[in-house]
């Protein structure tokens, strides 16, 4: 194994992946405003896996580009300024970010009022939220912030949408995949401002869901029109599952107060068509936007204090997410292949130090 390396993934075939060796980061020429990036630790969860899948559609293989049918998948995590050729962003600055699958790389940085933005030319026309690094002390909930912050980010930006709407006047909510991540911080904020909160889920997960706490009625998908929801609900599909969603539009027909499909930018037109479900049409709600628009009302650092303080309330308040950290480049390839498989349980988190 050598001291450096870079993570490779074949954009055709998410399982075929290929460890590089980098040359000595001391060797590494920095042109003007570039700064070289030691990684020491980021997730990978089943998030990662759906940036790969929509990678071509949704961009993500544009962020580190490879040549080839190569790419690398982001990564969210801390990294830590070893050189650097511009002088407000000095070497020993560390940073949580977007990231590649590798032990250092070279990127393009500029400080801004709000903080650290990757300039790199290839990067200006991807989303703005995904460019901000932001610079990170480090501290003992690392693993966790890495894991969860930006599952939570949805969440955070669903809860305060919903409490914006008044809730649209529903006493409860209804959340598909309730043992996702996303989910459950969304449930978690929903229930700490005193809503009601339905969790759906399989059985396999079903221990887990009524564990955590937060929601008040746990049913699996198939008995889930077995017992009336009462007064108006709101949905949240975290699913993607059409068929989820006609069950639950059925079953409350006029008493559902909102429909939103939560995941990516390919579900524009909600996941069924138009006009064929009773009560309100399934609406896409897209994070990305929302944090635009909050971060002009708020302004970013506003933001992302509350973004902060949530999250480290929630991490404090649960423990059920176990942290397991894998070493090095062929730990690394291991763990990414389980990952692929979808075999992870919901509690499980996995951390890397690829170095």
């Amino acid at each position: 194994m050598t001291h450096h390396a870079d993570f490779l993934i074949d954009r055709t075939e998410l399982s075929r992946t290929e460890v590089r060796a980098l040359p000595a980061a001391d060797s590494v020429v920095l042109d003007d405003g570039e700064v070289l990036l030691e990684i020491e630790r980021f997730a990978l969860t089943a998030n990662n896996i759906t940036y790969g899948v929509y990678g071509d559609r949704l961009g993500y293989w544009r962020f580190f580009p490879a040549e080839d049918n190569w790419g690398r998948i982001p990564v969210w995590g801390f990294a830590t300024v070893r050189r650097s050729s511009v002088e407000t962003i000095p070497v020993g600055t560390r940073l949580f970010g977007y990231l590649p699958m590798a032990t250092y790389f070279v990127t393009r940085l500029e400080r801004r009022p709000w903080g650290v933005v990757d300039v790199s030319p290839h990067r200006a026309e991807l989303p703005a939220a995904y460019n901000s690094l932001v610079e990170a002390a480090p501290g003992p909930l690392d693993d966790q912030i890495a894991l969860l912050r930006p599952l939570f980010l949805t969440a955070f930006l669903l809860d305060d949408y919903f409490a914006e709407n008044a809730d649209f006047g529903a006493t409860g909510f209804i959340l598909s995949s309730a043992s996702s991540k996303t989910a459950l911080g969304l449930a978690w904020l929903l229930a700490r401002r005193g809503v009601r909160v339905i969790g759906l889920t399989s059985a396999r997960n079903t221990g887990f869901v009524e564990g955590v706490g937060y929601y008040a009625e746990t049913r699996t998908y198939d008995a889930f029109a077995d017992t009336p929801v009462e007064g108006q609900a709101v949905f949240v599909d975290f699913a993607g599952d059409p068929r989820v969603v006609a069950a639950v539009h059925n079953s409350l027909g006029d008493r559902l107060a909102h429909s939103a499909v939560v995941g990516s930018t390919h579900q524009t037109d909600g996941p069924v068509g138009p006009g064929r479900l009773p009560g309100p049409r399934p609406t896409f709600f897209f994070a990305p936007e929302r944090l635009r628009q909050r971060s002009k009302d708020w302004g970013g650092e506003a933001l992302n204090s509350r973004i902060q303080t949530a999250l480290e309330a929630f991490i404090v308040e649960n423990g059920w997410l176990e942290v397991t950290t894998h070493t090095g480049p062929e730990a690394l390839a291991a763990i990414y292949q389980t990952v692929l498989a979808g075999t992870a349980r919901p509690e499980e988190g996995h951390m890397v130090r690829p170095g």
